[in-house]
């Protein structure tokens, strides 16, 4: 991957590719699959400033997360799909 260092409450986020099958077996054509909506941290900005003072972030690099379906920019990198996305922007992250 190509560096990408976040600013401010900012993630880089790796979309995980979305599936494949029904649980099933039937295959999803590519017209009909859902956008994904979970995906790994690949960097993270260093917090942002409110009010005089510093918040760290609090989803790190490795960390599962998953966020919003139309949430972030989508960017591609040595030919890879990211998100740039917000703190914010993070529903949750996947324990495991």
């Amino acid at each position: 991957m190509a560096s990408i260092k976040p600013l401010s409450d900012r993630v880089v986020v790796k979309p995980e590719p979305a599936e494949e099958q029904t649980a099933s077996g039937l295959y999803i054509p590519d017209t009909a699959k859902e956008k994904p909506q979970r995906g790994k941290v690949v960097s993270v900005g260093p917090g942002r400033v409110e009010n005089g003072t510093k918040i760290d972030m609090t989803v790190k690099e490795g960390d599962t997360v998953l966020y919003g379906k139309y949430s972030g920019t989508e960017i591609t990198l040595s030919d890879e799909d990211y998100l740039i996305m917000r703190e914010s922007d993070i529903l949750g992250v996947l324990a495991g």
